[in-house]
């Protein structure tokens, strides 16, 4: 029985090894495609523009339809932390902009057609608002 559990620790941590704990987002990228970033105000829900993802790299939010769709427009990178929270390495429109700073981002659903993220924004006057970005199904 001794030469076994060291046998069983081992193995336990070979299984386990490069795996976050109690993640629920392994660290890459989200699933490519258009977000539609939303606020619930006033009793409603109001769109703030969608987020174009594709790879590595964002475009938006805009209000201009498709994004990467051929129009010229800037990309920027964005990376995602262990703990699923996106750093945005460039502006974010409106969320970065007038007084507006983007307080945290965070990853709330990684699949394929059901991925979202929140962004926590705070405005010049010190309010805060919470926008949900979900992807926007494929056409």
């Amino acid at each position: 029985m001794r030469r076994f559990l060291p046998c069983l620790a081992v193995l336990c941590l070979a299984m386990t090894a490069g795996r976050p704990a109690d993640a629920a987002y392994v660290p890459g990228h989200l699933p490519d495609g258009s977000y539609r970033c939303e606020v619930y105000m006033l009793g409603m829900f109001l769109t703030l523009g969608d987020i174009g993802i594709k790879g590595s790299v964002y475009q938006g939010p805009s209000f201009e339809g498709p994004l990467f769709s051929g129009r010229p427009q800037q990309g920027y990178n964005y990376q995602i932390n262990p703990n699923g929270e996106i750093t945005w390495l460039g502006p974010l429109g409106g969320f970065t902009s007038g007084g507006n700073s983007v307080v945290l981002t965070q990853v709330t659903d990684d699949g394929e057609t059901t991925a979202s993220f929140d962004i926590v924004m705070r405005h010049r006057d010190g309010a805060f608002t919470a926008a949900t970005c979900t992807i926007r199904p494929h056409s």
